[in-house]
C-alpha cells in the first residue's frame, strides 16, 4: 500500500530511473500506436479490448495502490500510463535539480523507503514534485486525447472574454486538480506528519496552477488579428522543478498546535525556538518539514553517501566531499568540434582530442 500517497514511492527503482520498459504500456504493447491517439477511436476487436483491459488492470495492480486509488486507476485506461509517466518525470526532475548536491535524489530501494518514513525537507520536496508531476501529466493527457473521462480545457477564465475566441486545445487543469485531490484523499485532522505531507502535496499542485499561461494565435487577412484564438498551457515541467527547488531552499521547520475553534490540528512554527530556524508562520505555498536532515556525507539508510561522487573543482567539491578532499584523474576524450552545416542537408564535424580532469570525492 502507498505510504503517505507519494508518487515516488510506488514503483521499483527501474521505473524511478525512467526505464518505463520495466512496466507494460497497454497502447503500445497491443496496438503499435504512439499513445497519443484518442482512445475512443481505436479500431478494437472484442478480443483486443479484453486484452487491453487485462493489461491496464495489471499495470494498476503493479503500482500497489490503495483500494480507492486502484479503483480510480482502473476506471480509465489512460490513468495507469499517466501515473507511470508522472513517476518517471518527477524522479528525473528531482535528480536534475539535486545533481550538484550531497543528496542527489537517490531513490533506489531502501534509501527511498527510509527517506519517506521521515519528515526531512528532502521528503517535503519529494511529495511536492510527485503531486506536481501527476497534476501536470494528467492535464496534458487530457488535452492529448489519452483519457476517456476528460478532453481539452473548455472553461477559459480570461479577462474581456468577449474580445477572445477560445480555440486550440488547452491543458485541462480543472479536471487534473479534481482527479489528484480525490486520488490523494482528504486532509488528515490529527497526525502532524500526515498533515505536513498533505500540505506539501498541495504546494506542488499550486505551483502548477500558478504557472498556467495563455497562448494565442492571430487569424485574419494579411496577418491582421481580426480573430484571436487562445488556449491555456502549463509551464514546462522543468520550470516547475526549478520553482519547487527554490521552495526547498526556503522550506520551514514546523510543529503542531490545536485550533481552539475547530479542535483540529494546525501546522505552526516549532514550540521551542531553534537556533538557525525561523519562527515564521508557514504560508500555504511554503514547503514544510518536521525533522532536521542528515548530512548525507556518509553511507546510511537514507543515501549511499558521497564517496566516489563526481564533483566540479572550485564549484562544489568542498561541499560534496564534506571536507574529505577529492581525487584528480586525467583522461583523453574525443568529441565532435568545428561543426558546419553543409548544403543540403547535413552537419559536418571534425573530431577533436583534448585532455580533461575528472574530480571525485575521497572515501
Amino acid at each position: 500500500m502507498l505510504d503517505g500517497h507519494v508518487l515516488l514511492g510506488w514503483l521499483s527503482s527501474c521505473a524511478l530511473l525512467g526505464l518505463l520498459a520495466c512496466a507494460p504500456r497497454p497502447s503500445a504493447a497491443y496496438f503499435g500506436l504512439t499513445g497519443n491517439e484518442p482512445l475512443t477511436i481505436l479500431p478494437l476487436t472484442s478480443e483486443m479490448e479484453e486484452a487491453a483491459v487485462k493489461a491496464h488492470y495489471k499495470v494498476c495492480d503493479r503500482l500497489k495502490l490503495e483500494k480507492k486509488q486502484r479503483r480510480m486507476c482502473r476506471r480509465d485506461p489512460g490513468v495507469a500510463e499517466t501515473l507511470m509517466e508522472a513517476i518517471s518525470m518527477s524522479a528525473l526532475e528531482c535528480q536534475y535539480q539535486f545533481r550538484f548536491e550531497r543528496w542527489n535524489c537517490t531513490l533506489e530501494g531502501r534509501y527511498r523507503a527510509s527517506l519517506l518514513k521521515r519528515g526531512f525537507k528532502e521528503t517535503a520536496f519529494l511529495y511536492a514534485i510527485s503531486s506536481a508531476g501527476l497534476t501536470h501529466a494528467m492535464a496534458k493527457a487530457c488535452s492529448a486525447g489519452r483519457m476517456e473521462r476528460c478532453t481539452c480545457d473548455e472553461a477559459p477564465d480570461l479577462e474581456n472574454r468577449e474580445a477572445w475566441q477560445w480555440g486550440g486545445c488547452g491543458d485541462n487543469l480543472k479536471y487534473s486538480n479534481k482527479f489528484v485531490k480525490e486520488f490523494l484523499g482528504r486532509k488528515p485532522n490529527k497526525d502532524l506528519r500526515a498533515r505536513v505531507d498533505f500540505h506539501n502535496n498541495l504546494v506542488g499542485m499550486k505551483v502548477i496552477k500558478a504557472g498556467v499561461e495563455t497562448t494565442c494565435k492571430c487569424h485574419g487577412v494579411s496577418g491582421s488579428c481580426t480573430v484571436r484564438t487562445c488556449w491555456r498551457q502549463l509551464s514546462p515541467f522543468h520550470e516547475i522543478g526549478k520553482q519547487l527547488k527554490q521552495k526547498y531552499e526556503t522550506s520551514l521547520k514546523v510543529g503542531s498546535t490545536t485550533n481552539e475553534a475547530t479542535g483540529e490540528g494546525d501546522i505552526s512554527p516549532p514550540k521551542k525556538s531553534i537556533p538557525g530556524h525561523s519562527d515564521q508562520i508557514p504560508r500555504t505555498t511554503d514547503l514544510v518539514y518536521i525533522d532536521d536532515s542528515p548530512s548525507f556525507c556518509l553511507m546510511s539508510r537514507y543515501s549511499p553517501g558521497t564517496s566516489g561522487r563526481k564533483c566540479y573543482k572550485d564549484k562544489n567539491c568542498d561541499s560534496i566531499c564534506c571536507g574529505r578532499g577529492h581525487n584528480t584523474q586525467s583522461r583523453v576524450v574525443t568529441r565532435p568540434c568545428q561543426c558546419q552545416v553543409r548544403w543540403c542537408c547535413y552537419v559536418e564535424c571534425k573530431q577533436c582530442t583534448q585532455k580533461e580532469e575528472v574530480y571525485t570525492c575521497k572515501d
